[in-house]
């Protein structure tokens, strides 16, 4: 397809042209389990009614080809060990055919069994909301994700605009410090200049692996936020606050405190589904009022005067063995292409103490290409430095 569905480190207008794309492709189908079936690993949709609404005959009917993100919803609805499912997509989507249909349709049809048998494999009766995108020119489109029928629909564009709007009511002059966009979130780095706080202790010893600049010399950091929203029931809404070093602009983030507001609605009937104009004014009046709240408690010189010395108490502790690094690494189950940029980050940076295991995290996260990982490392930050101070 020539749709995007991803993006790194995009500005905030090439997201939001995205997002534009992504909104005219999408396609939100509340659909019965006996209506869903798989062909080659790919996703049916068959038996369903043409919608007929002002925008003219929509037919869901047709192909669409999983993401990973939906084939987790497969694992989840259906009582597949997630491991069984990537190992069916990746080297047998016939038997990923076989067992996605055999449990949503069942057995009985095809054999004589017993009463308690037929129980035990009856046909799924439940409904399912299939988030997809239409292919193009009528050709394959995206199966983007299997969710609950009661899974309330937040669309990015829409909690964007509204966080936005909630931004510019609170009257902080903010920047947009980068934008992510995957399957399964959307992130959008927001980054106040104006509200700032020197952290000497905290970037003692520092030395960007990037440029080679000190934190003797830059020892400034800014305060700032992630939004983040899942159209793909990967997470709820959220305002995350967010730390950003000057010297090197990593970013740690306080998972801690962050604002959610969760995707779950009313139990949603059969159909393509059109939200009225009140619902998303509601659900998005909620995300302004989280995004404004956010700046006044976030961006907050108090506030991350507080973070800063909580971090200072411990980031001082020398590391004495380097290969401790892996030992921390590993505990936060990184994958070992991340433990090794970790490592040779820690060592670039120069600064061996628990606050230099931090920072190793945070520059780390910068150099990957997967926006989730990047997001989770950030979020992990913290952690690293508590388990490099209980060393």
């Amino acid at each position: 397809m020539t749709l995007l569905t991803e993006a790194r480190n995009a500005d905030l207008s090439d997201l939001r042209d995205v997002l534009l794309e992504q909104h005219a492709r999408k396609l939100d189908v509340v659909a019965p389990a006996q209506k869903l079936r798989f062909r080659d690993g790919k996703l049916v949709l068959s038996g369903m009614d043409p919608i007929f609404d002002a925008e003219g005959v929509t037919d869901v009917n047709g192909t669409y080809r999983p993401t990973a993100v939906f084939d987790e919803g497969v694992a989840t609805k259906l009582g597949i060990p997630l491991a069984y499912v990537r190992f069916m997509r990746n080297e047998r989507p016939d038997l990923y055919d076989q067992n996605a249909n055999g449990l949503l349709r069942g057995l009985n049809r095809f054999n004589k069994l017993t009463q308690q048998q037929e129980q035990l494999i009856a046909p799924d009766k439940r409904n399912f909301l299939v988030r997809a995108f239409r292919g193009d020119d009528g050709g394959p489109g995206i199966a983007r994700a299997l969710v609950s029928d009661r899974f309330a629909i937040m669309d990015n564009l829409d909690a964007l605009t509204a966080a936005l709007d909630g931004i510019r009511q609170a009257g902080v002059r903010v920047e947009i410090d980068g934008c992510d966009l995957t399957d399964r979130r959307m992130y959008v780095r927001v980054k106040a200049p104006g509200v700032q706080a020197l952290a000497p202790s905290l970037l003692a010893g520092y030395r960007s692996p990037f440029s080679g600049a000190t934190g003797a010399d830059n020892p400034t950091v800014f305060a700032g936020f992630v939004l983040s929203n899942s159209e793909t029931g990967d997470g709820s809404f959220s305002v995350t606050p967010r730390l950003i070093v000057q010297v090197c602009d990593n970013g740690m983030t306080i998972t801690k405190d962050a604002m959610k507001a969760v995707h779950l609605g009313g139990k949603m009937d059969e159909g393509m589904i059109r939200w009225s104009k009140d619902t998303i004014d509601k659900q998005l009046g909620v995300v302004t009022a989280r995004a404004r709240d956010a700046v006044a408690t976030f961006l907050d010189k108090d506030y991350m005067v507080q973070v800063i010395r909580d971090m200072e108490t411990k980031a001082g502790k020398p590391i004495e063995d380097v290969e401790d690094v892996k030992v921390i690494a590993k505990k936060l189950s990184f994958d070992q292409e991340t433990q090794d940029s970790i490592f040779n980050m820690f060592v670039k940076g120069g600064q061996f103490t628990a606050g230099g295991v931090m920072q190793a995290v945070t520059a780390a996260a910068r150099t990957t290409k997967d926006a989730d990982k990047a997001f989770e490392m950030e979020a992990q930050s913290l952690k690293a430095l508590e388990l490099a101070f209980a060393l």
